[in-house]
Formats: C-alpha cells, sequence, structure tokens
C-alpha cells in the first residue's frame, strides 16, 4: 500500500468515504456571483448557487438573492464555475512510464508490444502511487469523477482493484474503477505475453468479489465497479460474453476498448471473421449498458446500431494524435442517438491526466473534422460534464441543476495567457485553461488556491520519480 496517507496533514485526510450526511444542523453555502457560470443545461445560475450538505439546493438567478436562509457565502467573482468534470477512461499505473524514450514515435500495437515487459513489473506499491498522481492531476484540472480500466494483474497484483479503491477514497474523489482483464495471451494469437494473463474463471471470481465489496448504488454513489475485458485482441469471447451476462445479473455496467486503429479491425477479421461492431453484438455488449473508448474506425452502419443500442463512445483526442490513430466521428454518433463523453486515456498515451487540457484538444481536433460553427467550446465542455455523466450512468452528476451533487470546478483567469480575453467560457478553453482555482466535491473543498488540501505533492512527486526510474530500468 501506499504511503500517501503520511502525505495529508491529519485534519486534511480525506475520510474512507467522504458522504456528508443530512443533519437538520447542515450549513448552507451560497457560492455567489461568478464571473461566468457554465450550467451544462438552460438553468439560470449567474447569480451563483447555493449548496447544502452534499447537494446544490437552489440557482440564484442574475440580481437576485437567495430564497434559503444562509450560513455562509463564498465570492466567486473572480471565478468560472462549472460542474465538475467527468473523466470516463484512464489507465492510472500509466504515470510511471510517461515520454519513455523507446516508445515516443511508436503506433498502438508496437508501442503495446514493447510496453507490456515493463508494465508486467508493477508492483502494488507502484500502482498505488501511480494512482495517487493520476488522481492528484485529475483532481488539480477540475475533475470530480474518474473512470479508470486497470486490466494488468501479474503474480503479486491480484488486488489491484482494491489498491485502486483506497487511492481514490484518500484523494476524496469519486470513482467508476473497471475490472479490466486480459484472457488471450499472445501463444494464443492475443497480443499480451502470457504471463500478463488470466484465466477466466480467476476474472470473473474477482469481479463479482469487487462488485460485492464496493459498488455503490443511487445517487451520491462514490464508488462503483464496471466490468471490463481489455480490447478484441487481448481478450476471449468467451469472457467478453460471461462478462455481459455479469452484468446484467449484478446491474453494472461495460467498458471495453473498441476500434481504436485499423490494426485491431484487421485482427478482428482475422481471429473472429467479423468487424468490430459485429463482433460486439455477437458477444452481448451491443447495449446502452456499454461504453466503449475511442470508437474511430466505424463505418455508417456500424454508426447506426451503435446509436439505435444507445452504446457510449469515450472520445480520447490526445491519445488518438499521439498513437495516430485517426478522429473519432462524433457528431455522427450522437447524430445516430450514441451518447459521448471525454477521457484522458492512459498517461504513457497521452501523456497527462488533465480533463481541460483534453477538452481544449478535443475542440481543436474535432474542429479539423466538422469546422468551427458546429464545434464550440459549449459542446465540448457539455462532452466532459453531461456527456461523461451518461456514459457511466449517472443523473446526478454532471451539471448544475437544483437536486444534483455539489461537485464543483472554478477557474480563476488572471494569469498572462488569459489578458484581453473577452468571453471566460470561450477563454478557458481557447486560451488555455489548465489548472483548477478551486474544486468541491459532494460539498467538500478539495481543492482552494490551486492547491490540493493537505497534500505533500513535492514529496508524493518524488516518491513516483523513484518508482518510475526503477520499473524501466
Amino acid at each position: 500500500m501506499s504511503e500517501l496517507s503520511s502525505l495529508f496533514k491529519p485534519q486534511d485526510k480525506p475520510q474512507d468515504k467522504p458522504q456528508v450526511k443530512p443533519s437538520s444542523k447542515s450549513k448552507s453555502l451560497w457560492i455567489k456571483n461568478p464571473q461566468a457560470v457554465f450550467t451544462g443545461n438552460e438553468l439560470d445560475a449567474v447569480g451563483g448557487i447555493v449548496v447544502q450538505d452534499n447537494k446544490i439546493v437552489e440557482l440564484v438567478g442574475a440580481g437576485k438573492t437567495p430564497v434559503t436562509p444562509i450560513d455562509a457565502t463564498e465570492d466567486a467573482s473572480q471565478l468560472v464555475m462549472l460542474p465538475g468534470l467527468i473523466n470516463t477512461h484512464h489507465h492510472f499505473y500509466q504515470t510511471l512510464t510517461r515520454a519513455w524514450a523507446p516508445v515516443v514515435n511508436q503506433p498502438l500495437f508496437p508501442w503495446l508490444k514493447t510496453l507490456y515487459p515493463v508494465w508486467a513489473k508493477l508492483t502494488p506499491d507502484a500502482l498505488s502511487l501511480a494512482c495517487d498522481v493520476a488522481l492528484a492531476e485529475l483532481l488539480l484540472s477540475g475533475c470530480t469523477t474518474t473512470t479508470d480500466h486497470h486490466y494488468l494483474f501479474p503474480t503479486g497484483m491480484e488486488d489491484a482493484i482494491d489498491v485502486q479503491v483506497d487511492s481514490v477514497k484518500r484523494m476524496g474523489m469519486r470513482a467508476l474503477l473497471t475490472r479490466g482483464s486480459m484472457s488471450l495471451g499472445e501463444d494464443e494469437g492475443g497480443l499480451p505475453p502470457r504471463h500478463t494473463v488470466q484465466s477466466g474463471d480467476a476474472i470473473l471470481k474477482d469481479s463479482q468479489r469487487l462488485i460485492d465489496t464496493y459498488h455503490e448504488r443511487g445517487d451520491g454513489a462514490w464508488m462503483q465497479i464496471a466490468l471490463a475485458p481489455c480490447s478484441p485482441f487481448s481478450v476471449t469471447r468467451e469472457i467478453m460474453a460471461d462478462s455481459a451476462q455479469m452484468a446484467i445479473d449484478e446491474d453494472v455496467r461495460l467498458h471495453t476498448h473498441l476500434a481504436e486503429t485499423l490494426d485491431e479491425e484487421d485482427f478482428c477479421l482475422k481471429m473472429f471473421g467479423m468487424r468490430t461492431v459485429d463482433y460486439l453484438e455477437s458477444v452481448g455488449w451491443l447495449s446502452d449498458r456499454t461504453w466503449l473508448a475511442h470508437g474511430i474506425h466505424f463505418n455508417k452502419d456500424e454508426i447506426r446500431r451503435l446509436g439505435a443500442a444507445g452504446t457510449g463512445i469515450t472520445h480520447c483526442p490526445v491519445s488518438n494524435m499521439r498513437l495516430a490513430s485517426g478522429m473519432c466521428p462524433t457528431l455522427e454518433l450522437i447524430e445516430a442517438g450514441a451518447p459521448i463523453g471525454l477521457g484522458v486515456d492512459g498517461s504513457a498515451s497521452n501523456d497527462a491526466s488533465n480533463m481541460m487540457y483534453e477538452a481544449r484538444q478535443a475542440l481543436y481536433l474535432q474542429r479539423l473534422k466538422y469546422g468551427a460553427a458546429k464545434i464550440t467550446p459549449e459542446l465540448i465542455l457539455g462532452w466532459a460534464t453531461k456527456g461523461s455523466a451518461s456514459l457511466i450512468g449517472r443523473c446526478d452528476i454532471g451539471e448544475i441543476a437544483v437536486g444534483k451533487q455539489a461537485d464543483l470546478a472554478f477557474f480563476k483567469l488572471d494569469e498572462l495567457r488569459f489578458s484581453g480575453s473577452h468571453d471566460p467560457i470561450s477563454a478557458l478553453l481557447l486560451c488555455g485553461a489548465d489548472k483548477a482555482e478551486q474544486v468541491m466535491i459532494g460539498g467538500k473543498w478539495r481543492v482552494k488556491a490551486g492547491q490540493i488540501i493537505g497534500l505533500d505533492t513535492q514529496t508524493l512527486m518524488a516518491r513516483h520519480r523513484a518508482v518510475a526510474a526503477k520499473l524501466v530500468s
């Protein structure tokens, strides 16, 4: 287990389950008169919002004061307010192999084959530090809820998801952790080496344990579990089908990589005799329970079928550009009925865990495909908030409205890069906001003055760098 707990001052260490319990003595906070606000909907919150316990209880219109009795106020006149950003695809462990020279110029398949032996040396302590860094970076970018897709379980790493749970709880964030898996080794025609794969029985047994132990249901959930066989080229048909059935039985979500590269399409044609979406349907995954990472190489009929099923897509623009994989057809997918969210992907193909940076790149990459008029800052911020929430089956987060969780990100436009900007919402992406000034999760401040409350970031980085150097040596 990581020593991150020692990096928090005792009074600042987040509780294991930071859910605020309703109380007759609960305090109300008016976050007053933000410089600008993006609500993710058509509601008026120009005068700010009122937070009580863990929820938003009132939106205040322009020039108005709250109806709710107010116990405290927070001046937001120098802050741009957003719903907390939601990251729907990541690989926390990859923060240990960022900008590693042997893979800097490789596309996906050789990139993976070069990195698999390095990642196979992962230890619980190394994973914990990797998670700590990924989560801290996400939090500082205004992210309040994240997913992670962990699929590496070599000997000694059987409890990898438990390690991630501990890290998320210490950081005080919400998470949907996906129990990834690899069951198709290179000796059977897959991509990963044999010592990195598990049997189907081991995967399903651990998946059931994690659901039973950690999965929370309903509004305000802090920790959830989904099932996530890694990709068509690293798992068997059987584990895909069995995972789909378990997801139905346990009412949890499904996640995998799909249609990321043309190499993957060729693999599916050779291995299964069908294209990626046909394969997805053949194993019971074409449904609104499923969301897919990347989703680049679809034809028109596949887009129609994905939309009809309500299957969601995580757009990962930086990784797609870094590995030269291609462009996600977002607008066609949305028109067909498929929801779109954003994800930073792994920190060895990004190489960052910053949701605002991801949003900016999504804006520019999608404008290359569709033109400037169709791809607006508001559209992209919607993907990073309400769109991402829909991918993971949440309707209590992702927008600013009465009854929603008080998950909020605030940005200050006082750096040189913002001088001369006029529209605060557009400036966030066009001028490159990449660090939140304040972040609230469940009604509790987690970032103030641009710093994670109580976290010794310098010590965390020193420990993380040492482990990263050892892993690639």
